[in-house]
């Protein structure tokens, strides 16, 4: 695999459009125009921007966007190929790529379909007209009369044809997109709303070269990072003679600062020398960490900065008819393959391959980082193994950067260990939620208070070096950002129910621990803690589970997820100590619709979820295939994080770092899963990736109480917690 820009990856492909500037500075009409375009057509209204026409009659596809296991290579497929009437075969998706493909920031927050592939889908419309509008001159035909199928326009009844390349004739395919846009019928659909399978499920199950951790360069070297004992920990010096004693085969020590590392042929001689030269570096103390011996009581004592977050008629006076606290702690992403990069530095300029959920913001911090002008640095996404979320993968790809830019010409690749990607990536917030309601007198809720304490909740880099993790150990350190994301430690904290009296604070404290994105952010524990409220609330009332819900419900389609979610689950638990629970939200509180159940069966070894249900409204459903296996994904990893994970630390650092440590559901151990997906073709389509977190956390606690009479409210819920029955 070699790094091409644009301009060659554009003759190599044999296309007909012209480039683009990614920066083009459009004008106030051209601002205008795209006021209503949809997604990332806002920024980049260029058909080109979207979308070859290869000389084959092939299509490829461009998004910002980086697969990560939900689907989206096939999703972006399905559109384009619906609209331009191709078969899947026929269309190609080049993922995010600094140069090639726009700059959509992020894979985050469950938008790549409402932002990128409705972007595609416009502007594959736009190119379907611009095609038949050239083909029609050519035919010496009306546009209207015309057949669009298989890469091919013909005239009635196929008298004569013309092939993409036939009719651009080495003209481009380009313009601005512009509304109104005429967009293929939706019940004339043959491939969107259809769950066709990923196209690269076949290569993972055969152990084909797919991720970045595949990756293998002619001459190619291999680094490994060696870490300080803590996080604040300043390298005193090291014994380079020692070190090369034991690993003969080290071609460099690389060292800036307090950032240290080794460059050696192979992996294993990289780890050899990795060992010698940690047994043979010296490094200073540094302040203790706190709150590892008895964390919820730790974070309730630390210094806050409190946002007034809902402020809604009255609050709450003369008691409460129920309050509780809830806890969550750190976890973290625990990718199944340690974080990876290859970077090589080569003519005065910076090539890196990586799982990064976002190319041109690491192509703004690296250059931040490393003092190279943007257009310099070439960062190219390959998919990763496994992550929802921020985890090593930006710093990986900084520090092979680092490595690289120390032996120029060669390709270096660096992957983290497990111990690495444990102790050093960024966790997802610990919480605390402070709840209270008041109940009238038909078990209706009246007020509502929810007071809630948490850190940040994304520390992604953005283009600046600060939050990637080797600018701080630099001889000239950059220092870590401030704030971040605060505003997704309140994501889903507003209860999506009908309450007169709603009053949110937030509290943000700086926690002991490196945070930021994990799936979901901080939805997954306000619902957990809003949905077991909820049921702890229908307990007092009176009221089955379901039917206190919908009395508080107004929203249609919110009402309809819970109702089918009662239509596929079973009225009651099968046996004796199981216990069925259910939850829902709607994701962001404007994205998708989920309804959750769960069944868990408690025992004198703890608790087992044995099923899980799921109902999910993501709108129009591009492939629903795709939404049952994230939705399904998503609820065992929610119950993995909801009975086992928390993250460790002591005074010095995370001591969770293996997976004894930081155990996690295994394959045995996962439950059964059944999802019915809700197809609104009329709707928009929504984000579905993150949208069943925290009601399955929710409806497992809400099933253990129900198993076995014990609510458990700090997380996870580990056996010793539910000796009590």
């Amino acid at each position: 695999m070699t790094h091409s820009t644009r301009r060659d990856f554009l003759k190599t492909a044999g296309c007909l459009t012209i480039g683009f500037s990614l920066f083009h500075p459009y004008g106030e009409a051209m601002a205008a125009a795209a006021q209503e375009l949809p997604g990332s057509l806002r920024r980049y209204p260029d058909i080109n921007a979207w979308l070859q026409v290869l000389e084959d009659g092939r299509v490829r596809v461009l998004t910002g966007k980086i697969e990560l296991g939900q689907g989206l290579r096939t999703a972006v497929a399905q559109v384009a190929a619906e609209e331009l009437e191709l078969g899947m075969e026929q269309v190609s998706v080049t993922l995010a790529e600094t140069g090639v493909t726009p700059n959509e920031g992020y894979t985050a927050g469950s938008m790549s379909i409402e932002t990128s592939a409705m972007a595609i889908r416009h502007a594959a419309a736009a190119a379907r007209q611009q095609l038949l509008a050239l083909a029609a001159e050519k035919l010496q035909a009306p546009a209207a009369r015309l057949e669009f199928a298989g890469g091919r326009v013909s005239m009635p009844g196929g008298r004569r044809s013309l092939t993409f390349a036939e009719i651009l004739d080495g003209r481009e395919l380009s313009g601005t997109i512009r509304l109104p846009l005429p967009l293929k019928a939706k019940q004339d659909y043959t491939l969107s709303g259809r769950s066709i399978p990923r196209q690269d499920t076949r290569q993972i199950v055969a152990g084909a070269p797919v991720y970045v951790h595949d990756l293998r360069f002619p001459g190619m070297l291999h680094a490994r990072v060696v870490r300080p004992p803590a996080y604040q920990a300043k390298l005193l010096g090291y014994n380079e003679q020692a070190v090369r004693a034991k690993a003969p085969d080290l071609v460099r020590i690389v060292v800036n600062g307090s950032f240290l590392g080794v460059i050696a042929p192979g992996e294993y001689a990289a780890i050899q020398a990795q060992e010698a030269l940690a047994e043979n570096a010296r490094w200073s103390d540094a302040p203790p960490l706190a709150g590892g011996d008895a964390l919820p009581a730790y974070l309730a004592t630390l210094p806050v900065r409190t946002e007034k977050v809902r402020e809604k008629g009255q609050p709450i006076s003369g008691g409460a008819s129920l309050q509780a606290t809830y806890f969550k702690p750190y976890i973290m992403h625990g990718a199944t393959g340690p974080s990876c990069a290859v970077a090589l530095y080569d003519k005065d300029q910076l090539h890196v391959w990586t799982h990064s959920q976002g190319v041109y913001p690491l192509q703004g911090a690296l250059a931040e980082m490393l003092e190279l002008p943007a257009e310099r640095i070439h960062v190219k996404g390959v998919p990763g193994s496994g992550c929802y979320g921020h985890n090593g993968a930006d710093d990986v790809a900084a520090e092979a950067a680092l490595f690289a830019m120390a032996l120029p010409g060669r390709h270096v690749r660096l992957q983290w260990s497990r111990q690495d990607e444990h102790g050093w990536e960024p966790y997802g917030s610990a919480m605390l939620m402070d709840t209270a309601a008041v109940l009238d007198a038909g078990g209706r809720i009246t007020h509502w208070q929810y007071e809630l304490r948490s850190d940040t909740h994304s520390t992604r880099p953005g283009g600046k070096a600060g939050n990637l993790l080797p600018a701080r150990y630099l001889e000239k350190p950059f220092r870590e950002l401030q704030g971040g994301y605060n505003a997704g430690a309140y994501r889903n904290a507003e209860p999506y129910y009908d309450i007169p009296n709603q009053h949110l604070t937030a509290h943000f404290f700086e926690g002991p621990l490196r945070v930021s994105a994990l799936r979901s952010l901080g939805a997954y524990a306000n619902i957990f803690a809003i949905e077991s409220f909820m049921d702890e609330l229908a307990e007092k009332a009176g009221k089955d589970p379901y039917d206190f819900r919908l009395m508080h419900l107004e929203d249609k389609r919110a009402i309809a997820v819970l109702q089918k979610l009662r239509d596929i689950t079973p009225a009651k638990a099968p046996h004796p100590g199981s216990g069925i629970g259910i939850a829902f939200a709607r994701y962001k509180n404007s994205a998708a619709y989920c309804a959750t159940a769960a069944q868990v069966r408690v025992d004198d070894k703890g608790g087992r979820v044995e099923k899980m249900w799921a109902a999910i409204d993501a709108g129009e459903a591009i492939n629903p295939g795709g939404i049952i296996n994230q939705t399904e994904g998503g609820m065992v990893q929610a119950a993995s994080w909801t009975l086992m994970e928390q993250v460790r630390f002591d005074a010095k650092h995370v001591t969770s770092n293996n997976w004894y440590t930081y155990p996690m559901l295994q394959f045995g151990q996962a439950p059964a899963t059944e999802v019915a997906v809700i197809q609104r073709p009329e709707e928009r389509a929504l984000g579905a990736g993150e949208a069943v977190q925290g009601p399955a956390a929710a409806a497992i606690a809400n099933a253990v109480y129900h198993a076995c009479g014990i609510r458990v409210r700090e997380l996870p819920i580990l056996p010793g917690k539910l000796k009590q029955r």
